[in-house]
């Protein structure tokens, strides 16, 4: 049973919660508990609120953080590679308390029957309203992955979370599954629905031929007298990440010079600050901040990292502050700024965890969630199945809802071996709760979701495993490409992530048996990149999963094919 909210809050209050003045309101009643759990006490003169890859959950959600994430090399032991009580014990939070909840799996199923679903805009909208009526003139960012995840965003064509971003009051934003939706639609909604409500921006978007900006590369906003630059910096690995063709027209790429360009154009026009909003994931962003002079801040995104505690690095100019505001809507990071004589003083930064319960949801909000919503509603909540297991999908290797599918996908199509990509997404699941429609396509919405059966040699499976460990493991943030692990069934695998490139993956099995570089296996799979996948008349992988479940009725708990991996014991990023 979830807590009332004066119980809610009784716990925080005698948790401490760093930043939050709750002691005085243990006794309060539900009306007054629920204002003072996001009584944020106002600091400077410039606000920024940032939200990022809430993969369109229109509704509140449980979502599992995860037990494994990983940093090799000079990442190692370091934010956002903590997990579990280490990320915990740098945050100088209590096991055991909401604030444990919301940035770890620590004992999730308990904590999340007892602290309710997080996120949901509704219930974000009502904390955003009551933020900027505390901060005049505070800006809304949105770091991109926001119009995908989920059916209704699919089905829609986006325009179910374009419209709730427009209601929710979202000021600039960028980009990256976005762009799965294609060039065309991208371009619609940003010359249509968004013109002169939020500015879409992004420094390192250009044509093809003549390298010309397809978006601004920033906006300059004028805060209680402040001016703020925002400059965009979209997913940096699209067209490799995601399917070429659907952004052929547009080069992407990190961009360091052109970004330092941008910052000083911007200070030139008189930006007293300026704040790179980015989906390039933490470790890239924390390079970033290394390498370019004059950002005051970077609000990340992308590898879903909900970090209690910003990290500060050093460069020639100064410092920049680095921040990741996690997930799905689990979370609002609240950046204020006080700048005295054109300058940055000093500032605070909190990220408040959305707990649904929590939060009396907007109404305005709540009815266009339940318009859009509404000629779906029976296809959404159609069962499947029920699980007796924990789903969840997070982390460096297989969650349990990847394993269901790969499971699904090895069983449907006869296949022996089956891949389902590295995706940082997807809602979670308790035990004996129902698998609808809708949860499944929580994993499983993208535009190009076809399944695949593939002939592979063991070469070649080799092959791709490294090749994804790389992109994952490799020790230079900049040649890593910010999915996880490539998620597999049927072949098991041992793995060395800090080994060189190519030399990683080791002991690769299929029924015990040493995988042959030159035989020919089954591979099932989903998501394919390549442009002849979408003319090749495959079915989309949820027809292919949907009748397997419902032959099931019940799925059962399924053991982890979890890679054997070699030298990282007492990683902290690793639980």
């Amino acid at each position: 049973m979830s807590l009332s909210k004066r119980e809610f809050l009784q716990v925080l209050a005698s948790a401490s919660v760093a930043g939050l003045a709750l002691a005085r309101y243990a006794e309060a009643d539900a009306a007054q508990a629920e204002a003072a759990l996001y009584e944020l006490p106002r600091f400077g003169n410039v606000c920024l609120l940032h939200m990022t890859d809430c993969h369109a959950q229109l509704l509140p959600i449980r979502f599992r953080e995860p037990n494994v994430n990983l940093g090799i090399g000079a990442m190692a032991g370091e934010l956002p590679h903590l997990v579990g009580e280490a990320l915990l014990k740098k945050a100088g939070l209590r096991p055991g308390t909401p604030q444990a909840h919301a940035y770890t799996y620590i004992d999730f199923e308990t904590a999340s029957k007892r602290y309710g679903k997080v996120g949901g805009f509704a219930e974000l909208a009502t904390l955003v309203k009551r933020l900027k009526a505390s901060r005049p003139g505070a800006l809304l960012l949105d770091g991109g992955d926001t119009w995908q995840g989920s059916a209704t965003s699919l089905w829609t064509n986006a325009q179910d979370m374009v419209d709730a971003c427009k209601l929710l009051g979202v000021d600039v934003m960028t980009g990256h599954w976005e762009f799965t939706y294609g060039m065309e639609r991208v371009k619609e909604i940003v010359e249509k629905d968004l013109k002169g409500r939020i500015d879409f921006v992004a420094q390192n978007v250009k044509t093809t031929d003549f390298g010309d900006p397809v978006f601004a590369p920033y906006v300059i906003k004028a805060i209680n007298g402040v001016q703020v630059a925002i400059v965009g910096q979209a997913f940096p690995y699209t067209p490799i990440a995601n399917p070429r063709y659907m952004v052929a027209d547009w080069s992407f790429g990190i961009q360091d010079d052109n970004l330092q360009k941008v910052v000083d154009e911007a200070r030139g026009k008189g930006a007293q600050i300026v704040v790179v909003l980015s989906h390039n994931g933490m470790d890239v962003d924390l390079k970033m901040a290394s390498r370019v002079r004059g950002v005051d801040a970077i609000l990340g995104g992308h590898t879903h990292d909900g970090m209690p505690v910003p990290v500060r690095v050093k460069n020639a100019g100064g410092s920049t502050l680095v921040t990741n505001a996690g997930s799905n809507g689990k979370f609002l990071g609240v950046l204020d700024l006080d700048v005295k004589d054109g300058k940055l003083a000093d500032l605070r930064y909190t990220l408040l965890p959305v707990f649904s319960n929590q939060l009396r949801p907007d109404p305005e909000m709540a009815a266009l969630i339940q318009r859009v919503r509404a000629p779906y509603e029976a296809k959404l909540a159609e069962k499947l199945a029920v699980s007796d297991a924990l789903l969840y999908r997070r982390g460096n290797f297989n969650g349990s809802w990847d394993q269901l599918i790969c499971d699904a996908l090895i069983d449907a199509q006869q296949a022996q071996i089956a891949f389902s990509p590295g995706f940082r997404w997807g809602t979670s699941l308790l035990p004996g709760e129902v698998i609808t429609r809708e949860l499944l396509m929580d994993q499983l919405a993208t535009t190009y979701s076809y399944a695949t059966v593939t002939p592979m040699t063991g070469e070649t499976i080799k092959t791709v495993l490294e090749d994804v460990a790389d992109n994952l493991f490799n020790p230079d943030p900049y040649y890593q490409q910010g999915g996880d692990m490539v998620r597999v069934g049927g072949l098991t695998y041992a793995i060395e992530p800090g080994a060189k490139m190519g030399s990683r993956i080791h002991d690769m099995r299929l029924d015990g048996k040493p995988i042959d570089a030159g035989k020919t296996y089954k591979v099932a799979g989903w998501a394919p990149v390549a442009e002849e996948a979408r003319s090749a008349g495959n079915k989309p992988v949820w027809e292919v999963v949907e009748p397997w479940l419902k032959a099931k009725g019940k799925v059962a708990p399924r053991p982890l094919n979890t890679p054997r991996l070699i030298g990282v014991q007492g990683n902290p990023g690793i639980a």
